[in-house]
């Protein structure tokens, strides 16, 4: 059988079917399987006794058709596996090519997108050289333009401080009074700093004596800082000097300096308050702002801020910013989520920014009595094997002291804490051992007291178990096509044998439990890893004690733990590798364990000042030890209750804090403890107890400035009084005037306006004039109101009246309100006769007139209202020639009797003397009842007699006659509008 060279699909299989076989092997089988079958067949013919009875020779030719009968059946079995094997190729072959075709396809894409890297690559690279030649050819260290400037001012007066300074990269500010660093969170409502374009403000508003001071601002960058500074001087006025000559009290008018290239205006809606939560809770806090114009292309950024740390998206935080709406939600409170929050609104033109405080108070303990957890679990100084944990102590008021802390460390990736430490330490701050290298942990530590161990503290950050160091005996070299070559220092010292003794040992951490030995590697340290050994020794016994024997060292860190207290040590450090063991170091200085840290002497004298109604401002001395201090805790109590409670949860830095949710009226005292890594201080002197009220402050504007008359020479105007008083009454007024187009304003009185209407003289005939009013109490001056309209000084000819003015809205109910008003200055060509209320629902357009018939008292009831509507009122006089002009309208009122209203009810005491009597819950010490007799103020006189005390005021009567019949009213200032009337009639 001749050999035939096998096809290429027998060389690539190993196992073929019978198709696959040469011709030569096919035919023998075929002659072979014909033999079998004419056995079969002859050995049937004479099982059937067939071969008995025929000749040989029709055997023969039986045979021989049989023979040619298979002959045929195997040609054509032949022709048709022939016909099959060669679909089979061709389908075969068809499948290959387009294998090819595929192959040959992916292969060419693949080039292409090696190519697109390589370009890309090449272009980064480039635009990476480029940037860094523009960037070096660009960079300076700081240079100041524009130096502060010294400023000397009265108490209660504005100062703003700003200087110019140029750089590259932009250099970062840093304020400074007194050579010590400045916090603006301390208090944001009078410090305030800022930046824009280079130009760096610090706003100090409404300075007292204390901010006296020198203060320096630092600019830093990677090349150098530069640094200027100046004076403030708060001067203090005396009796009968006044802190600005008479007539020329400055209005504080608020100077922007915003330049908004973009005309993008952010302005708050509705604001999140001061905020209190819970350890565990969900909470959001939330702004809703009018953008405009909305641009959905250009928008300003939203930033969040926590004591002036940005915030950004985490598992413990999430932002939104969309819709008109910024949104920053906390998904699991933890005391370390309290402080100073502040939403910034960045746009290129400026900043527009809103502040806020939230409270974190204590989960309730696992155990009762047991204390609150740590926070702020920071790692640092990470090595190898070796970690030093730190964490800032919880505040407690009524349960017992803290004696300790428990370290808890986890493998990031599972889900088993392990104890580090068997007994508690009482330091915060322990250095963690025993790590594995290259793997991450976080950690978690829990206070412990003698009623048990609190909740543990939100875990800390991951820690990699790495050597810093490694990473700078490592130079990676970027070569074409994206490799890189990665030469390490150790390679270049060559082969070290025995290696050299650490140097430079030293203690880096002494406490009484501890002492962390740090040294230096050896230099140069070879090629292979460095292993260390700790060896003790206590002065004068001349012996030397292996540390660490049982497990070497990796980092060139170690605390050693188990020391004698008040005995001294001396250590040294081997270093080995696979070859042997150095010598040893040098010796260290004698080392004795204690505390290095002592705790804090108690802070200084306590000042508790009105803030607002639920809050109180407290101040305090620094104690004279506060080098390391984490910050103060502050407690308030409840005059005569003798229980504590904390008011922050989180130790704050500054000694200013304004504490919040306090109860209106109440009496409290306040008192402050320092804290640092040993404990506490002793707690401070108590405050003095103040009650929680308002404080004063400038009053608001004025507001609804209207003429009233004009002589062709004069001007009458009359205007509204302020919303809020500032906490005091209001003493005058002062009122600016200029003429249309004009951009200067010229004063119109030096000495107070003490109603709310003046006579403006000295004006020309037919020109056009707006006026601007400030209110004055005795802490100061408002800020003005907005200008009027445009008054022509034209004389008033006309028969029918002017307006009223001054409408006042009092004593609202569930469907009633009493109006007042006063009377025209001009009367017209006829005296006044009545008047007619107009009042409509906001949003609508049609007036109603309350009375048919005009009405000749000052005073009106308007009746038959909706409750819950929101209402307009306004009020026509009339005189014999018809009704004259509208009075301004009123500020829209909503009809609603506020919860706990409260009528003025009539009575008779023991000595038979009649009074009406009237108790306001809201009444505080600067509030002030005036009580009035058809809307006129009612004084001591021979006929009434007026008591108050606290919340509580009564009108006697002294002489009752028929004359004392009529509509009494009072009123109640700085209490939001609280009024009352009683009707006295014949019954």
């Amino acid at each position: 059988m001749s050999s035939v060279a096998l096809p290429f699909y027998q060389r690539r299989h190993k196992h073929f079917d019978q198709s696959y076989r040469n011709i030569q092997i096919f035919f023998f089988f075929e002659e072979y399987a014909a033999r079998k079958a004419a056995s079969r067949q002859a050995a049937y013919y004479e099982s059937s006794g067939l071969g008995k009875t025929t000749c040989r020779l029709c055997a023969r030719r039986a045979r021989t058709l049989a023979h040619e009968a298979m002959q045929e059946s195997r040609k054509r079995t032949h022709e048709q596996k022939t016909h099959a094997s060669e679909e089979k190729r061709i389908r075969f072959a068809s499948e290959l090519s387009a294998l090819e075709k595929e192959i040959h396809t992916a292969r060419h894409r693949a080039r292409e997108h090696l190519d697109r890297l390589a370009i890309q690559r090449m272009v980064e690279e480039n635009m990476a050289l480029e940037r860094h030649a523009v960037e070096e050819s660009i960079s300076r260290a700081p240079e100041i333009l524009v130096r502060l400037r010294s400023h000397t001012v009265w108490e209660k007066m504005s100062v703003s401080l700003c200087f110019t300074v140029q750089g590259f990269p932009s250099p970062v500010v840093q304020w400074y009074k007194n050579d010590f660093f400045f916090f603006s969170a301390s208090d944001p409502t009078k410090y305030r700093i800022e930046s824009k374009y280079g130009v760096f403000f610090f706003f100090l508003n409404r300075a007292d004596f204390d901010d006296s001071a020198t203060y320096s601002a630092v600019a830093t960058n990677v090349h150098g800082q530069a640094s200027t500074n100046c004076a403030v001087i708060v001067r203090r006025f005396r009796e009968g000097e006044e802190p600005h000559p008479a007539g020329i009290m400055p209005f504080h008018l608020p100077l922007s300096y915003d330049v908004c290239f973009t005309h993008i205006d952010v302005q708050f809606l509705e604001k999140f308050g001061v905020t209190f939560g819970t350890e565990g809770e969900t909470l959001t806090l939330k702004c809703t702002m009018l953008i405009t114009p909305d641009l959905k292309r250009l928008r300003p950024r939203a930033e969040w801020y926590r004591d002036d740390v940005l915030i950004t998206d985490s598992k413990w935080t999430k932002l939104y910013f969309g819709e008109g709406q910024a949104a920053l939600s906390f998904t699991h409170l933890n005391k370390d989520d309290e402080g100073l929050y502040t939403l910034r609104m960045v746009t290129k033109g400026g900043v527009s920014e809103y502040s806020a405080y939230l409270f974190v108070r204590d989960a309730d303990a696992l155990i009762a009595g047991a204390p609150g957890a740590p926070m702020d679990v920071k790692c640092q100084d990470a090595n190898r094997d070796y970690v030093i944990v730190t964490w800032k102590p919880p505040n407690t008021t009524s349960e017992s002291p803290v004696i300790g802390y428990f370290v808890d460390k986890c493998e990031v990736g599972l889900e088993n804490w392990v104890q580090c430490n068997d007994a508690p330490v009482k330091v915060c701050k322990y250095p963690v051992t025993g790590l594995y290298e290259g793997r991450s942990y976080i950690f978690r530590v829990r206070a412990v007291n003698s009623a048990g161990i609190s909740r543990p503290s939100r875990a800390s950050d991951p820690v990699a178990a790495l050597d810093p160091v490694d990473l700078e005996r490592t130079q990676t070299i970027h070569v074409d096509e994206g490799r890189k070559i990665v030469i390490s220092k150790d390679d270049l010292e060559g082969d070290i044998q025995i290696p050299n003794p650490p140097t430079n040992v030293h203690a880096s951490e002494i406490s009484k439990t501890y002492v962390v030995i740090s040294w230096d590697p050896p230099v140069p340290r070879g090629r292979e890893p460095l292993t260390y050994f700790i060896e003790k020794s206590m002065v004068g016994s001349g012996s030397w004690q292996r540390v660490n024997a049982q497990v070497a060292v990796k980092s060139p860190r170690y605390a050693v733990f188990d020391l004698a207290e008040g005995k001294s040590y001396v250590f040294r450090v081997l270093s080995a590798n696979k070859h042997g063991i150095s010598d040893p170091s040098e010796i260290t200085e004698p080392i004795q364990p204690q505390d290095t840290i002592v705790a804090p002497s108690a802070p200084g004298r306590v000042v508790a000042t009105r803030n607002t109604k639920t809050s109180v401002v407290v101040q305090w001395d620094k104690p004279k030890h506060e080098e390391d201090l984490y910050g103060y805790y502050i407690d308030y109590s409840v005059v005569g209750s003798n229980r504590w409670e904390p008011s922050n949860h989180k130790p704050i830095k500054y000694n200013r804090f304004v504490v919040h949710g306090l109860e209106t009226g109440e009496q409290y005292v306040f008192r402050v403890k320092a804290v640092n890594a040993v404990g506490f201080s002793e707690n401070s002197q108590e405050s003095e107890a103040i009650t929680v009220q308002a404080a004063l402050t400038c009053p608001s504007y004025p507001h609804g400035i209207t003429l009233l008359n004009c002589d062709g020479h004069s001007m009458t105007l009359g205007w509204k009084a302020p919303r809020f008083s500032g906490g005091s009454p209001i003493l005058g007024y002062y009122l600016d005037k200029r003429e249309a187009n004009h951009q200067n304003w010229n004063e119109v009185n030096s000495s107070l306006i003490t109603r709310t209407i003046y006579t403006v003289e000295d004006l020309t005939e037919d020109a056009f004039y707006e006026f601007k009013v400030a209110a004055a109490n005795l802490v100061g001056i408002g800020q003005p109101s907005d200008p009027s309209e445009h008054f022509k000084c034209k004389a008033w000819t006309m028969p029918e009246p002017g307006p009223a003015y001054d409408l006042t809205i009092c004593e609202v109910r569930n469907t009633s309100l009493v109006l007042l008003w006063k009377a025209p200055v001009y009367e017209g060509k006829s005296p006044i006769t009545g008047y007619l209320v107009d009042y409509k629902e906001v949003d609508t357009e049609d007036w109603i007139t309350a009375n048919e018939k005009p009405t000749s008292k000052r005073y009106f009831k308007v009746t038959d209202l909706h409750e819950g509507h929101t209402y307009v009122f306004k009020v026509r006089a009339v005189n014999d020639a018809g009704v004259g002009k509208s009075s301004e309208i009123t500020e829209p009122v909503l009809v609603e009797a506020r919860p706990g209203t409260k009528e003025i009810v009539s009575g008779v005491d023991d000595e038979g003397n009649i009074y009406l009597a009237f108790e306001c819950k809201e009444a505080t010490d600067a509030s002030h009842f005036a009580w009035g007799k058809s809307y006129e103020d009612i004084e001591d006189s021979d006929k009434f007699k007026i008591e108050t005390e606290g919340n509580h005021s009564k009108l006697y009567f002294k002489n009752p006659d028929k004359s004392d019949l009529g509509t009494y009213s009072i009123s109640v200032s700085d209490t939001d509008g609280v009024s009352s009337s009683f009707v006295m009639d014949d019954e």
